[in-house]
């Protein structure tokens, strides 16, 4: 009896608890830049913010991603970090007319955040597959459905 117990001590590790290594920062990174989060290559987007149902290159499934409204806060956030300052910083400074501050502002505003909305989605996408967030882990239990 004593002879099949085996002497080898196993040791846990979090890499042996996981399928594949993901880097969130380059996750990330290939979000922003509207490409698949895993391989780099397939597209990210069909549409303005519409996710393909999977990357055409790696066959990673995008539909289980759930970005909801974070991007449009973060979007938020950047684009008024950028303008409130600059506003402030001219108003105090040159004093220009209303009419004038709001013909600079408003588009600038428009434009930023419109240019900053799909890149901000990608990268929210990709940090949520690099933290298998969602429906992006594969090693989920079955039964339990995705929070």
């Amino acid at each position: 009896m004593m002879d099949s117990v085996s002497t080898v001590t196993k040791v846990w590790t979090r890499e042996a608890a996981f399928g594949e290594k993901r880097s969130v920062w380059n996750s990330m990174k290939r979000g922003f830049l509207c490409r698949c989060p895993r391989c780099g290559e397939g597209k990210l987007f069909r549409t303005f913010l519409k996710t393909n149902d999977k990357c055409s290159v790696c066959d990673l499934d995008f539909t289980p991603h759930r970005a909801d409204d974070l991007p449009a806060y973060l979007v938020i956030v950047i684009v008024g970090h950028i303008v409130v300052p600059a506003a402030l910083m001219i108003e105090t400074n040159y004093a220009p007319p209303v009419e004038l501050q709001l013909a600079i502002y408003l588009p600038f505003t428009l434009f930023a955040s419109l240019a900053l909305l799909q890149p901000v989605k990608g990268a929210v996408v990709g940090m949520q597959w690099a933290l298998r967030m969602h429906g992006f882990d594969e090693n989920a239990i079955d039964g339990v459905p995705p929070v």
